[in-house]
């Protein structure tokens, strides 16, 4: 069953509920709040995405009602009407949520470069908007907060990006919510590898793509790295190299499989 964000029932949903206002969450009647879209994530993530940040993207293409009920949500929201922190969390949110529900409309793929345009032209609605998700990274979130953190928050999909996180960013809770998943991210071993046989560590090419944005912290690369490595920090004379960035899809069921062929 393919979901409803992608066709036409989608628009009509949208259409009545700003017909009516605009002001109740799709299917229920509670008020359209960042409240209630940041608890409506939570309850979504929890359910479809495991511990380890990957995504039932096969449950979710089964059962998409959930998944087309945050979307409607997304796209009807009035952003303008909430504080900058509670702004911040829902681009942060809307996103992640956007990555996922294109992926299911196209699923089952291996890749989101499968999806020509996927960053750059695929259009999203999102806080009565219709946005790319270059736009919503670039436009709602890198040049109004200078806060390279959430590049470690933005999952676009891809196994190089970091763990997808099974809570919503919440405004009153962001500065530390996107402190933890900045360090749980510099300190994956995965994540940022440490040779230090041969005095090397390997970063993730975001790191290079940018380094402009790290560089408004007043560090970048390694030294950026250490601020979240309180224990384990790199030497700053290591060598430094970028690794290719992996695009396979961060999907349940290829680990799955993985896992098995593994053994």
């Amino acid at each position: 069953m393919k979901s409803f964000y992608t066709f036409g029932k989608f628009w009509a949903v949208l259409l009545l509920s700003l017909i009516l206002g605009g002001t109740a969450a799709a299917g229920t009647g509670t008020p359209l709040t960042a409240t209630s879209i940041t608890t409506q994530t939570t309850a979504f993530l929890q359910k479809f995405v495991n511990k380890e940040g990957k995504v039932n993207y096969e449950a979710l293409q089964r059962n998409p009602e959930m998944l087309d009920a945050l979307l409607s949500n997304i796209a009807g929201f009035d952003v303008s009407k909430a504080e900058m922190a509670d702004q911040y969390a829902f681009y942060l949110n809307a996103y992640n949520t956007l990555v996922i529900g294109e992926i299911v409309r196209n699923y089952p793929l291996t890749s989101v470069q499968d999806m020509p345009g996927f960053f750059n032209r695929a259009q999203m609605r999102v806080g009565r908007e219709v946005l790319t998700l270059d736009q919503i990274e670039t436009d709602k979130l890198r040049k109004i907060y200078d806060d390279p953190r959430l590049h470690f928050a933005l999952v676009c999909g891809t196994n190089s990006c970091p763990r997808l996180s099974r809570a919503a960013y919440v405004g009153k809770d962001l500065f530390v919510q996107l402190n933890n998943q900045a360090q749980f991210a510099l300190l994956d071993p995965s994540y940022v590898k440490v040779d230090d046989a041969n005095k090397l560590v390997r970063l993730p090419e975001i790191f290079q793509w940018y380094e402009g944005d790290f560089s408004t912290s007043g560090k970048t690369g390694v030294m950026y790295v250490n601020q979240f490595r309180k224990n384990g920090r790199i030497p700053t004379w290591y060598t430094v190299e970028y690794y290719p960035y992996n695009w396979t899809l961060n999907d349940q069921k290829r680990t799955d499989a993985e896992t098995v062929a593994s053994k």
